[in-house]
């Protein structure tokens, strides 16, 4: 499937053009996703300013989990693709744990615990689009209230992010990771 909107090319505007540099390496193409926003200047800057990837309350494995498990719910196998294959290896994801992040009861996981409460939000937050009061007392007991904010925020910035990916029909980054194969989420469990 072609993408639905022609992405921009360069020479992008002086200030796409910085906001690319800042946020990409030098020797890779700017993504899909950036130069498809970038055709609208305005949209493009206050996405990459609502940006949720620096430091913040969270570390980054927590991050990475509910950004890995909204894409994965959203289906947007290109953002969740670009996030396993950018961070997955920092944040300490081995294949089997990158599985466990597609298996549909989270309880089914190898998971701790506290991260298994990470996948829940992201499913109640999906499905409800609020957390019941159940989860929020679990979750308020293992995270801090800035914690608990962020959380919530890098979910809802992800829904956004898949929303667009998936209205834009983006196909995954040639080097973006996959959704697994059900065969090796099941694969994961029996590990």
């Amino acid at each position: 499937m072609q993408p639905r909107i022609q992405p921009a090319q360069p020479p992008y505007p002086e200030d796409v053009a910085a906001w690319l540099a800042k946020v990409m390496p030098a020797e890779v193409e700017p993504l899909m996703l950036f130069r498809t926003l970038a055709v609208n200047p305005r949209v493009f800057g206050r996405v990459m300013a609502g940006g949720l990837l620096d430091r913040g309350s969270l570390t980054l494995r927590q991050r990475e989990l509910v950004i890995d498990r909204t894409t994965w719910r959203c289906g947007s196998e290109y953002e969740w693709g670009v996030h396993v294959a950018f961070f997955g290896g920092r944040a300490g994801f081995g294949d089997a744990e990158v599985a466990d992040i597609c298996r549909d009861d989270p309880e089914q996981t190898k998971f701790a615990p506290e991260e298994k409460l990470l996948l829940r939000l992201c499913d109640e937050l999906h499905e409800s689009a609020t957390v019941s009061e159940e989860l929020w007392k679990e979750l308020a007991a293992v995270y801090d209230v800035a914690q608990l904010v962020e959380l919530v925020v890098v979910a809802g910035f992800y829904h956004l992010i898949s929303f667009a990916t998936n209205a834009f029909a983006l196909a995954p980054e040639p080097f973006g990771a996959r959704f697994p194969e059900p065969q090796a989420v099941a694969a994961a469990a029996a590990e």
